[in-house]
């Protein structure tokens, strides 16, 4: 019986903020997955590892959990004005699809080193010293992201002092700029309201800010669901009760926002929208062990990704934070107390953030310029992943 041969395909291992994932140029790839369709998801769950039964991704390059099995598209830009565009996939674990619905916020951190060092960027845009500022269009939400890319005698910089709650490494520091962050074509706030009564059968009705910026995501008070806003991981993945409450909100949250039709839509979009908790804030001790103290946040908050809560903070969901914390009525700016805000700083479970946005009143609606945040990226591995041929 013959066997298929392994394909080799050059590509990119990468960390970006809090998430890691599979970069690939676009040219790299078989011809027939260059085109979106079965071909390219049939590829990138081979290079993840999924669908994986066992949630390992032990034949795989996935991490078996929502923020490191990713992948990552780009190409030099067709659109006037900017540099590189850059398509997100998000690949499921246990389930045979690839979710192309939304941005990945810390991923964006990574893709302005991987366009430079790919030569996606022309080279007269990179200086020998200084910062490089890549322009980024992003495909999946048709957004422009502006990255700040520091450069040392002409190459990408990686290593530094910054520190982000949720990595354990120091790196170079890139602030990222998410310009008119409101995501898609639809309204920063999609029923027209600050606040929306959410009715979710057999759980409650419970009050929801429900915002379209960086990512859809549907924000609650921990206090109503009976939480505190200060839990870790285990806290909430370990109970499969409450895993299934999240998503039910998630769901009817959805369908409300017209993200989809019916409920039963939601299982095949996972990555959007998402649903976070949002309270006061409060000392707690981080996943680390680091103690994450009242006076040094403005707020806290927990979120699900692909059904779990998120290790730290996916950095889309951080832009939809920083939106609705600097409009005054949302929950979010509730939560931080009120008023005007430019710049919050929340607690997650692996530490705090801080997350700045522009927001304009026009008339009784609300436009938001641009969120912006700090993160990091690093190299981890580069050179070729290999699948078998028969997998696309």
């Amino acid at each position: 019986m013959a066997h298929a041969p392994q394909i080799r395909i050059p590509a990119t291992y990468m960390r970006g903020g809090t998430s890691k994932g599979v970069f690939f140029n676009l040219a790299d790839l078989p011809e027939q997955a260059q085109q979106p369709g079965p071909a390219r998801d049939a590829l990138l769950l081979r290079v993840i590892g999924s669908p994986d039964p066992y949630q390992k991704h032990t034949d795989g390059m996935g991490g078996a959990t929502s923020s490191t099995s990713k992948t990552v598209i780009l190409s030099k830009s067709d659109h006037q004005d900017f540099d590189v565009d850059y398509l997100f996939g998000q690949v499921a674990i246990d389930k045979p699809f690839v979710d192309w619905s939304g941005n990945c916020g810390n991923l964006t951190a990574a893709v302005g080193a991987f366009a430079i060092n790919n030569g996606l960027v022309d080279r007269d845009r990179i200086p020998d010293n200084g910062i490089a500022v890549v322009r980024i269009w992003q495909v999946n939400i048709q957004k422009a992201i502006i990255a700040h890319v520091p450069i040392t005698n002409g190459e990408v910089q990686e290593t530094g002092d910054f520190e982000l709650d949720g990595v354990t490494f120091p790196a170079a520091e890139v602030q990222v700029e998410f310009m008119d962050p409101a995501d898609g074509d639809g309204a920063l706030f999609p029923t027209g309201r600050l606040v929306d009564q959410l009715e979710v059968p057999d759980v409650g009705t419970f009050e929801a800010t429900m915002i379209n910026a960086g990512i859809p995501t549907i924000f609650i008070q921990a206090q109503d669901l009976g939480y505190t806003g200060t839990e870790l991981q285990g806290d909430i993945n370990e109970d499969p009760a409450a895993l299934a409450r999240f998503e039910a909100i998630r769901a009817h949250g959805a369908v409300k926002m017209g993200l989809i039709n019916d409920v039963g839509e939601a299982a095949a979009r996972q990555h959007t929208p998402k649903v976070a908790m949002v309270a006061p804030p409060r000392n707690y001790q981080a996943s680390s062990g680091k103690d994450v103290l009242a006076a040094d946040i403005d707020l806290s908050v927990r979120a699900l990704s692909m059904g779990k809560l998120h290790h730290a903070m996916m950095g889309t969901a951080a832009v939809a934070i920083g939106t609705a914390a600097a409009i005054p009525g949302t929950l979010v700016n509730r939560a931080a107390g009120g008023g005007e805000r430019k710049a919050v700083v929340f607690g997650h479970p692996s530490g705090s953030l801080r997350v700045g946005a522009e927001a304009v009143a026009q008339g009784e609606s609300w436009q938001v310029t641009k969120a912006v945040m700090s993160r990091s990226a690093r190299i981890l591995m580069e050179g070729w992943v290999r699948v078998p041929a028969d997998s696309v």
